[in-house]
């Protein structure tokens, strides 16, 4: 007689699940928050889309993470002409002949427990109604036969927000979105470098990343995550309250949303291998925007309540940060530096782009609060900033 394993014990799962998150941080450089947003998403069972213009590595970030998670994996990528055999199977012609409708799903989307459609917006409405149930409901009926899915996360990407009405329904089923832009100036260097190795691998098809987890276990913990996470009276009233602030400002924020969110939080404590939720994990809130223009909004309420409770936990470091170079940030300061004074007339367009850099920069270095180097560079980057605009450019 068959009986269901055991859950993997939260700190071991947990210590193998930010191996593998660190695995992904090598490849790919400032996705630390997307990175830690994939993982969390599989372990509630949620959906996220990212959005961003082409070559941000919003394809190549998802099928990393499929290599370091033992799971069924699918992917395609959607136009306006795919159609529902590509994606859910071809019709089986045998059972056909015979008068019952059904698909070959064998290896197809129905099958995979994770899931990855790039352009997802694209798709006909075959596509997108079937998909529908089969994300929210984990079931997919063709002819007269339902069959429940392994899915456990759907990731998605798009170069822009939906505007068509007709498409607010699939991109509703995506409790997190994501922006995925182009890395500041500061980080150029690691890009060349990190991306080149990335190309290299690609090329002799290199295997990246060891598997750190199976569908069976981040499926047991689903089932049972409820049992080991904690939420304290006063977290939750500090959600209602941002709950309500994020609705005062016009973002929709439905109920089921809301609901589904304390998984994301319980989620994110789990990835620590922590048994109750803090505040820190309200970051998740920034991913929750209806238009890319909702995001500095929900930045503005999300970014005090994080603020305070990093001040009063110094020892925890920030979610989502991207390790920074104080080097690396004081040689790009130098280069700034020289192009801005020097001899050579720069565009409006050159000159928006340095000033812009500069304003990086100097976010970078305000983050780094225990460095004394850095926190003086702060005031080298504001004098050059006057220095600047007391120019006769910006007279």
């Amino acid at each position: 007689m068959s009986t269901t394993p055991a859950p993997p014990s939260i700190s071991d799962l947990a210590r193998r699940l930010q191996d593998g998150a660190r695995q992904l941080e090598q490849q790919f450089l400032g996705k630390e928050e997307i990175i830690r947003l994939l993982f969390i998403s599989a372990l509630a069972g949620e959906h996220m889309v990212m959005v961003g213009p082409p070559g941000t590595a919003k394809s190549a970030i998802v099928r990393a993470f499929a290599q370091v998670i033992d799971a069924r994996f699918f992917d395609y990528l959607l136009t306006r002409f795919t159609e529902p055999n590509e994606i859910f199977g071809p019709v089986d012609i045998q059972a056909f002949r015979q008068g019952t409708y059904r698909r070959r799903i064998e290896n197809m989307l129905p099958e995979a427990e994770v899931v990855f459609l790039d352009e997802i917006f694209k798709a006909n409405s075959a596509i997108l109604n079937s998909l529908l149930t089969l994300v929210n409901a984990r079931r997919f009926t063709h002819g007269t036969s339902t069959v429940r899915v392994p899915l456990i996360s759907l990731f998605a990407a798009s170069n822009e927000v939906p505007t068509d009405e007709a498409l607010s329904a699939i991109f509703d089923r995506f409790l997190l979105r994501v922006r995925c832009d182009y890395l500041d100036s500061y980080h150029f260097r690691g890009l060349l470098q990190k991306g080149i190795q990335l190309e290299v691998q690609q090329m002799a098809d290199v295997q990246v990343g060891r598997k750190v987890a199976t569908a069976a276990e981040l499926l047991s913990i689903q089932r049972d995550f409820s049992q080991h996470v904690k939420m304290s009276e006063e977290f939750l009233t500090t959600f209602k309250g941002m709950v309500f602030q994020i609705r005062s400002e016009g973002i929709g924020l439905s109920d089921r949303r809301v609901v589904k969110l304390l998984k994301v939080f319980a989620s994110s404590a789990l990835f620590d291998g922590r048994d109750h939720v803090t505040d820190a994990d309200l970051f998740i809130l920034r991913h929750v925007w209806n238009t890319p223009e909702q995001e500095e909004i929900l930045q503005e309420i999300v970014g005090p309540v994080l603020d305070r409770w990093y001040e009063s936990h110094p020892d925890h470091g920030r979610i989502g940060a991207t390790p920074t170079s104080l080097q690396d940030l004081l040689e790009e300061l130098r280069v700034i530096r020289e192009t801005l004074t020097g001899s050579q007339v720069l565009s409006d367009m050159q000159l928006f782009s340095q000033l812009r850099n500069l304003g990086d920069i100097k976010a970078a270095l305000l983050r780094m609060q225990d460095s004394p180097t850095a926190q003086r560079m702060v005031g080298e980057v504001d004098k050059l900033l006057e220095t600047m605009f007391a120019s006769s450019r910006f007279a």
